[in-house]
């Protein structure tokens, strides 16, 4: 892995210089209309997908991953910037809305219009992709952008923002990266004074985002938080328990753990608890760390999947497959405990390693209670041969993203929106609500003829206001 020490950190002064040029740049792309930017950024996406190998390598180098894991990874980018080129017109154009018969009179209309600069901060654990999540959408609704990838990861984010520049030269500045430590993601937060964004949409952990709230707030800088997640997956009686422990230790591994909503917690009905571990540490054991997944991308992170897993152990719990001496650096090995208190850090904590706890509970009401009483509310899973009745768990499930017979499913439905509450932060990226995260809404009214009882006029007799606000009130008591 690389370390970013090739890449310049930008400063304060550097990033409001961004800012100013991608504004400029923003004023000629607003201006294009929706159905220009949508072949502008068709023609971007066909440039990267030409491009898929030398993103897959720039990607694998920063954080470790295998090369396919980081193809499949700017796949997902391509349907993603897709589905945004080509929905924004429908999503964000004009349309008409019902004026009411209070207001027959008007007719009222709806569009929404772009924000400006936004300031995207990107994650190190899918650099490409779930930044891709605010910045194509935000560029699909007319905006500019200034992008700061994470430290661990700044190629991908130079390597993308000269793609556009080269793809689309007559909009070249329109995607700026700025590259540094955390100061210069503070610096676009505002933390240093006002960097002049428009929005800020951040991914990272939790402790981080309270800081660029904090940033934002000085200068009332709206801010799209996605904060990670302890995402659960939910095993009933009849589920299909192969198809469950496949899912599962994919989830759980993949990417080595480091997947916001990956899986990190298994609540599985008692009467098919045993047989499910024993499926998933089978699945678990016959995996290759260093070929199935990379490293830890952050170093750092180890301390956290340490202490989680050996406290966890203090606290009662059973290895069921490796254990403290499978946590060797640089590439972990898979981690699979049973019989967690609810209350033990590898429950209550996101983990972001190799390690899935794999939890007993009386019924599907157990787990669904067990699932939401964690302060992570991203993602989360169902298995049940029922279908009906595994919808209905999604349903009572308070994740923002639900599957049911897999996990992840909503990723590469760039339809579905993807955020969560309370510790996975606030507001939504991808499909419509993602577009509309980043526009803001424009109401217009045009008179059409004088309303019989003008409401709006002092010239209008007040007791014939008076009648008409009574018939109105008759109305509405009535219906």
């Amino acid at each position: 892995m690389t370390t970013g020490t090739n890449h310049p950190a930008h400063t304060a002064e550097d990033v409001r210089a961004a800012v100013a040029r991608a504004r400029s740049a923003g004023r000629s792309w607003a201006a294009l209309g929706a159905r220009e930017r949508r072949a502008a950024l068709l023609r971007w996406k066909r440039a990267l997908a030409a491009r898929a190998d030398e993103f897959a390598q720039m990607i694998a180098s920063e954080t470790g991953k295998p090369v396919h894991d980081a193809r499949a990874e700017v796949l997902l980018t391509l349907v993603h910037l897709d589905w945004a080129a080509r929905n924004a017109r429908r999503v964000l154009g004009r349309r008409r809305v019902s004026s009411g018969l209070l207001s027959v009179h008007q007719r009222a209309t709806l569009t929404y219009r772009p924000l400006g600069v936004i300031g995207v901060i990107g994650p190190w654990n899918y650099p490409l992709y779930t930044s891709m999540g605010s910045i194509g959408y935000a560029l699909a609704a007319g905006n500019a952008v200034v992008f700061k990838p994470s430290e661990l990861t700044p190629g991908v984010g130079a390597l993308l923002a000269r793609s556009l520049g080269e793809a689309l030269p007559d909009h070249a500045d329109l995607l700026q990266a700025v590259t540094g430590p955390g100061s210069t993601g503070a610096a676009l937060a505002g933390a240093e004074g006002p960097s002049g964004v428009d929005k800020v949409a951040f991914t990272g952990s939790p402790g981080t985002a309270r800081k660029v709230a904090a940033a934002c707030a000085a200068t009332l800088t709206p801010l799209l938080a996605e904060c990670g997640g302890k995402d659960a997956v939910l095993v009933a009686a009849d589920a299909d328990l192969d198809a469950a422990a496949d899912a599962i230790v994919w989830g759980a591994m993949g990417n080595a753990g480091q997947t916001c909503a990956g899986v990190e917690r298994v609540y599985a009905v008692e009467s098919v608890h045993e047989a499910l571990c024993s499926r998933i540490v089978s699945r678990a054991r016959a995996l290759t760390p260093g070929e199935a997944y990379g490293p830890l991308t952050l170093p750092s992170q180890l301390d956290v999947v340490e202490r989680h897993v050996k406290q966890a152990l203090v606290d009662g719990a059973t290895a069921r497959l490796g254990g403290p001496d499978a946590l060797r650096a640089p590439v972990l090995g898979p981690v699979v405990l049973s019989g967690v208190p609810e209350d033990s850090p590898a429950v209550t904590e996101e983990t972001f390693g190799p390690v899935v706890v794999v939890n007993p509970v009386r019924d599907m009401d157990e787990a669904v209670e067990r699932a939401d009483a964690s302060a992570y509310s991203l993602g989360a899973a169902v298995f049940t041969r029922d279908r009906a009745a595994g919808v209905a768990l999604a349903e009572r499930l308070g994740s923002g993203a639900v599957s049911v017979n897999s996990v992840l499913g909503f990723a590469a439905i760039p339809s579905l929106p993807f955020g969560g509450a309370g510790e996975s932060g606030y507001g939504r990226i991808h499909g419509e609500e993602g577009l509309r995260a980043f526009a803001a809404p424009h109401a217009v009214t045009v008179r059409r003829f004088a309303p019989a009882v003008d409401l709006t006029s002092f010239a209008t007799p007040r007791e014939k206001v008076a009648r008409a606000v009574e018939l109105g009130r008759r109305l509405h008591a009535r219906f």
